[in-house]
């Protein structure tokens, strides 16, 4: 059986036989294992569902992001021969050899060249060009310069269309609510699926799931003579399901009378091990949450990802398909489209980056650009907090792209020679750069390099939002604010730094946490009682009196430190102030050290089906 993280043995080929035409033949192949491998880790989560064993989906969920890289090193090993530019530096692993520190031959820019046509005849009926023109690039920047990161060399600009692409068995099925009644429609829907394990009451389900899309539909549609549901009324689903934690979910759309209106039904098992549809998520918020860059990639078996891509879009139209793709588990092609756009973007924008809002990090330098929704962060040169280094930052940005997020923590586009131009930066920002990282940005004439970075969605910072906020608004960020700790430590995750500037608010009103440099696992911390003083001058020491280890934790100083002002502080005690004992804390790392996987589902009670829910008029 085929494991997502096999590694193949590599036997580098024959350099006479490398020709433009059989480096993209291998190219491809390469890409096509990787494609295969992906949708097999999206077939075994439909098999781990049934089955309900939710520790190995978060671990196939950790293996499929890791495993694109390994198919690009794979691919670049096998074309090891062809690709160094020298003899003398074959001996040495692609990984660690620069090919870039010469200017290319005109035979090697022909070669490259000839190489990208050659890749582009192959994709003629190939099902997922775009996400092959992307594991092409990578491959491509693995050995070029960046002065070759261009269209002439890599797929800047796609070039293949996808608009129209379908599988074989089309991307979604359709069904015609008219000819058989709703209710019965949606038991044939639920059916098609062909989950191999029995439904608590899928008739009484369906009879509840209509009951509540009638109700949602009557909100909404302006009542007519006309019936509600049209004779051409169309029911369109995607005909894989998207899996994710301990739920997968139904991404379809109803067509009535001309109009679209999205939607999304959570299956979920209960305890007997039974399924059951659990609700009907309908309204805009509800499906971006869903979707949100705070949550953990879906596992979905896509033949054409760009049909699911473009069906998705048009529940989203707001939602841009790099966010898209993403969130389908194909964060490569992502971060292709984002790079897209935002060239596009600053072609039509003239405004300037600056210093992001808000209180600067020890560890993070933060810039923004006004007219563009995300925010730009790079690690400094001098980091102001011992012990903590360049690798030690990365390695907590990867743990936090191979966590299940909870809805709580920010997902990252991460890039490496990122070329922007010099005229669109502040004199201020331009100070700060080369103040804080300047071994991180080089300087050319017209041209800043950033040879690491990192991407995020922009969002209010918490300290920020509290100041401006109305008062309501202000309370609903701060039970956020607890909520959002209380989520993260029972996935496992310890904030360390819960200063509120650390938190951001996203458009939705919804807390989450970005600054991830002092993250730790629940289960490598220690969470004690402040024993008592042993007399009154100890109390007023500026040292503590007890010895403390380097993963101790005292939540009775949180209060101390976070809940200054009198206001935010009844609030959060009013409805946190267990997170303030190490009781909650200690409970809480020994139900995750049992391996415990809580329910994490992206929408509230409002959202589940309901046997009150009134019956259509």
């Amino acid at each position: 059986m085929i494991q997502l993280t096999d590694v193949q043995k590599i036997e580098p080929l024959p350099s006479q036989v490398l020709t433009p035409e059989a480096v993209a033949k291998i190219i491809l192949a390469a890409f096509d294992r990787h494609y295969a491998l992906f949708r097999y880790g999206a077939q075994r989560a439909k098999a781990l569902f049934e089955s309900g064993d939710w520790q190995s989906i978060q671990q196939l969920s950790r293996e499929r992001i890791e495993y694109y890289d390994m198919r690009v090193r794979e691919c670049i090993a096998r074309l090891e021969p062809a690709l160094a530019k020298d003899q003398s530096k074959q001996s040495k692993s692609l990984a660690d050899v620069e090919f870039d520190d010469t200017p290319m031959s005109t035979t090697q820019r022909e070669f490259w060249q000839s190489t990208k046509l050659a890749f582009v005849n192959l994709l003629v009926d190939n099902r997922q060009p775009e996400c092959a023109e992307t594991f092409f690039n990578s491959v491509s920047c693995r050995v070029l310069h960046r002065d070759y990161f261009h269209n002439d060399f890599l797929f800047v600009r796609p070039a293949v269309a996808t608009d129209y692409l379908d599988s074989e068995m089309p991307a979604y099925r359709v069904y015609y609510p008219s000819t058989q009644g709703l209710r019965k429609t949606l038991i044939r829907l639920v059916a098609d699926f062909g989950l191999a394990a029995g439904f608590e009451d899928l008739p009484r389900d369906a009879r509840l799931l209509a009951r509540m899309a009638c109700h949602q539909l009557n909100q909404v549609v302006t009542r007519t003579s006309g019936p509600r549901i049209s004779a051409d009324c169309q029911i369109q689903v995607l005909g894989s399901l998207f899996f994710r934690n301990k739920a997968a979910y139904i991404v379809g759309r109803l067509i009535n009378q001309g109009a679209l209106y999205p939607f999304s039904i959570p299956l979920v098992r209960n305890t007997p091990g039974q399924i059951k549809l659990d609700a009907l998520l309908c309204q805009e918020a509800e499906l971006t949450t869903l979707f949100s860059f705070t949550r953990a990639y879906f596992l979905v078996d896509m033949e054409v990802p760009a049909a699911y891509v473009q069906f998705i879009s048009t529940l989203l139209p707001r939602k841009p398909k790099a966010e898209i793709y993403t969130m389908l588990g194909l964060q490569k092609q992502g971060k292709t489209l984002f790079y897209r756009d935002f060239l596009q973007h600053l072609a039509h924008s003239t405004d300037q980056f600056d210093i992001a809002p808000g209180i600067k990090g020890m560890v993070m330098g933060v810039f923004t650009l006004p007219s563009y929704p995300y925010v730009f962060k790079l690690i400094k040169d001098k980091i102001a907090k011992d012990g903590m280094t360049h690798s030690i930052v990365r390695s907590k940005y990867q743990m936090v792209k191979l966590h299940d997020r909870v809805g709580r923590l920010s997902d990252t586009w991460e890039y490496s020679h990122v070329a922007l131009p010099k005229r669109r930066f502040s004199n201020v920002l331009l100070k700060e750069l080369r103040e804080v990282a300047p071994n991180v940005v080089e300087e050319f004439e017209n041209t800043l390099v950033f040879k690491h970075l990192y991407i995020e969605r922009r969002m209010t910072p918490l300290n920020i939002y509290l100041q401006g906020a109305p008062a309501d608004l202000r309370n609903k960020a701060i039970i956020q604010y607890g909520d959002a700790i209380k989520q993260l430590a029972a996935a496992n995750i310890f904030p360390g730094d819960m200063l509120y500037k650390n938190f951001g608010v996203t458009r939705l009103g919804r807390v989450v946490f970005y600054d991830y440099d002092e993250i730790q696992r629940m289960t490598e911390m220690n969470f004690r009682t402040i024993p008592p003083a042993p007399n009154e001058e100890a109390e007023m020491a500026s040292e503590p009196w007890y010895a403390v280890g380097p993963n101790d934790v005292f939540p009775e100083e949180f209060a101390t430190f976070l809940l200054g002002d009198p206001v935010i502080r009844q609030v959060f005690k009013s409805h946190h102030a267990d997170l303030l004992t190490p009781q909650w804390w200690q409970k809480c790392r020994e139900r995750v050290a049992q391996g415990r996987i809580e329910d994490r589902l992206p929408y509230g009670p409002e959202c589940r089906l309901n046997p009150n829910t009134p019956a259509p008029i």
